[in-house]
């Protein structure tokens, strides 16, 4: 069984994330979504929610199981029995950071391969910070996450 793993923070889930994962899906018998804990990035959203929020927005997506993790993502690989970790490049700036953890990765796990997959066009200037910003404005998300994600930006920025 081929397993890819797509690590990141998703706070919250995009559509630029939503369709990579599709797309990896459609390529791989396993995808799984490691929802890192990450509190060095103070995340609107804590894990629980996090988790929530990826099971619905994917819940059309059969073969995606959804974890946090707060380890390594080379001893996440090991655990999950993963060779292959998905990365979403939208620029150069992002090929050249995920290149370097691509080696970093691939240095403590040599058996770890990095897929790089663009997004397509529609959703490729999507990202997380962008859209929580908008939010905080009170701007129209509705274009660039799923509808669940919408409304409970819609929610965290009424409190």
């Amino acid at each position: 069984m081929k397993t890819v793993i797509y690590p990141g923070t998703f706070d919250p889930i995009t559509n630029g994330h939503v369709d990579l994962v599709e797309r990896a899906a459609a390529m791989f018998d396993r995808v799984v979504l490691a929802i890192a804990h990450s509190e060095k990035k103070k995340p609107l959203f804590n894990l629980d929610e996090r988790i929530a929020l990826c099971r619905i927005a994917l819940s059309h997506v059969p073969n995606v199981e959804f974890f946090g993790y707060s380890n390594l993502l080379v001893d996440f690989a090991r655990e999950h029995n993963a060779r292959f970790v998905l990365r979403g490049v939208r620029a150069i700036a992002d090929f050249e950071y995920e290149l370097q953890l691509a080696n970093m990765n691939r240095a403590m796990l040599p058996d770890l391969d990095t897929i790089f997959l663009t997004p397509k066009e529609h959703s490729a200037y999507i990202s997380s910070t962008l859209v929580r910003e908008i939010a905080s404005m009170q701007g129209q998300i509705e274009q660039f996450v799923p509808a669940v994600v919408a409304q409970a930006l819609r929610t965290k920025f009424s409190e």
